[in-house]
């Protein structure tokens, strides 16, 4: 799992915890793979920490939602489109200054609808080596396993994290 050191203070400004003092907040995130093996990122919206970062789409796991069922809500709310099954490939833990998160990931290659981008935020189908940046911390060792699988080098994985 990685885990990135909290900051000397939150976005808010504010100072951040010790990890071991904080509460995961636990979010369901989507890996969508088209046909081509493109994978799909969408940027933060304005309003949000880490505001413009290139992202997985997903969001918080609600009380009492299994992480299939909050995919399925986030990408309905987020992107307006409808995911065939989904299960969990990989879970991750980042440490971000505002919220120490448990990432779960999953792999979904169906889905129904036409993209809509419900929070104004941009969408691009991206290849490895991606060509968006900066893309959200928390997204690089997914990055790096799926240029493991796909035999690429450790290059391909490569994101800048700020502008």
């Amino acid at each position: 799992m990685s885990a990135a050191r909290p900051a000397e203070g939150s976005a808010a400004g504010t100072p951040a915890q010790p990890a071991a003092a904080r509460k995961h907040t636990e979010v369901a995130v989507g890996i969508l793979i088209d046909a081509q093996g493109r994978l799909l990122l969408s940027t933060r919206p304005e309003g949000k920490p880490y505001a413009g970062f290139w992202e997985f789409p997903g969001g918080k796991i609600e009380a009492g939602e299994s992480v299939e069922e909050a995919l399925r809500r986030e990408l309905q709310e987020e992107l307006g489109i409808t995911i065939d099954a989904a299960q969990v490939w990989r879970v991750t833990e980042h440490d971000y200054p505002h919220a120490l998160v448990r990432l779960h990931w999953c792999k979904v290659f169906a889905w129904q609808g036409d993209f809509e981008m419900r929070e104004g935020q941009a969408m691009r189908w991206q290849q490895l080596p991606l060509d968006v940046a900066p893309v959200l911390p928390g997204a690089l060792p997914v990055l790096e396993w799926m240029a493991e699988e796909r035999g690429l080098g450790a290059e391909a994985a490569a994101a800048r994290t700020s502008f």
